[in-house]
């Protein structure tokens, strides 16, 4: 069981009275996060970037080894990016495509990823094609299993949407797309540190992840897993001298791992702030945070419904720790607002974010609650209490 007061204790920027509930956006990060950023940051001020780094290099290579151990691959299967999106559509960009190849995308899949699908089929000729939901609105298995051939190049599947409490079935997604020897790439954006996240047991063959949101890491962090045997056939769309090697004037040589997806630049502080994060999880036991955070958001989930005008949207047999609701007659922007003049933080999910399902549903916007760990549940009951009152 996880230590709540030293879990709320271990926070230094938070405020008292407050109710936290955006780890879905951008969380709070723990001490040693804020701490490790800024005393690097103060050691670049007097000795420079580059030496700096040269201190930290042991460190610099923990992060993948720290991230490895939480998604049980091996750090040199693992690229480190400024963010989930970047991660996803470098390896996405590196998938040869065309003319007749498909792609298949979630239902519930992001912007992002969607606008990044139908630039490449533009570009090349190929396909993009929705997987359904099913009845419960999650991926539609069934239905995968009928749409899949060998014109399937590859099939996004994301894990947990942006917009609601989803949690797809991606090992079993995984093993159709296989079955044709399509590729797939896993978004764990709203997954990685609230869900456990195997990359072995799911079997996909990538995998990108930000560090701002359930991780609790700095933001401009994230990650990309690549399969080990496939990151040694893909070539990046972009290279610099750390992806690669200058053998010859005419003539480069690709890094052997997954560090072909990355460049030389990057934010030292940023990245040695996410290992402390990923840290930081494995020392409280990911057991623990992930139980800790889904009883979070069933008690919203219980809670929520019972208050006359408010609708719980989440779909799914699954659920993850985002909760998403909305207040009949109340704008989503104007309960967001109107809440955080209660001290309460929560964000909205627009329509444009995940714009199949939402448009689907016949929804514009929803409210999106996430507590973490560190949220008590007598503040989850203040803010029930808090939309209680804007709905009446």
């Amino acid at each position: 069981m996880l230590d709540d007061d030293r879990v709320r204790a271990d926070i230094p920027g938070r405020e008292p009275g407050s109710v936290f509930l955006d780890s879905a956006g951008s969380s709070l990060p723990p001490r040693v996060v804020v701490d490790t950023v800024v005393d690097h940051l103060r050691r670049e001020a007097v000795v420079g970037g580059y030496r700096a780094a040269n201190e930290r290099l042991d460190d610099l290579a923990a992060v993948k080894t720290a991230i490895g151990a939480l998604i049980n691959a091996a750090p040199a299967s693992i690229a480190l990016s400024d963010s989930a999106t970047r991660s996803w559509a470098d390896f996405f960009y590196s998938i040869p495509l065309a003319e007749g190849d498909r792609i298949l995308v979630s239902e519930a899949d992001y912007a992002s990823n969607a606008i990044a699908a139908l630039q490449r089929a533009r570009a090349t000729g190929a396909t993009v094609e929705k997987i359904p939901s099913d009845g419960t609105g999650q991926l539609d298995l069934d239905a995968l299993a009928a749409m899949v051939d060998e014109r399937v190049k590859l099939v996004s599947v994301l894990h947990a949407p942006t917009n609601g409490g989803l949690v797809n079935p991606a090992a079993e997604a995984t093993r159709i797309a296989h079955s044709v020897g399509a590729l797939v790439l896993l978004d764990a954006c709203q997954s990685t540190g609230q869900l456990p996240i195997d990359v072995a047991e799911l079997d996909v063959d990538a995998l990108s992840a930000t560090g701002r949101k359930w991780l609790r890491g700095p933001r401009g962090t994230g990650f990309l897993y690549v399969r080990p045997e496939l990151a040694a056939t893909l070539e990046p769309g972009r290279l610099d001298l750390h992806s690669a090697e200058w053998t010859g004037p005419e003539d480069y040589r690709l890094a052997p791992d997954a560090s072909r997806f990355e460049f030389w630049e990057c934010d030292v502080a940023a990245r040695l702030g996410l290992g402390a994060a990923v840290r930081y999880l494995l020392d409280l036991g990911p057991a623990n945070v992930y139980e800790a955070i889904s009883a979070r958001a069933e008690h919203l989930r219980k809670a929520l419904p019972e208050i006359s005008g408010v609708t719980v949207r989440d779909i799914g047999l699954r659920h993850s720790g985002i909760v998403s609701f909305t207040v009949d007659g109340v704008d989503s922007v104007d309960v967001r607002d109107r809440l955080a003049e209660r001290n309460v933080t929560v964000t909205v999910s627009h329509a444009g974010s995940t714009l199949l399902d939402m448009t689907g549903r016949g929804l514009r916007s929803v409210v999106r609650a996430s507590p973490h760990c560190f949220v008590s549940f007598e503040e989850l009951d203040r803010f029930v209490a808090a939309v209680a009152a804007l709905a009446s």
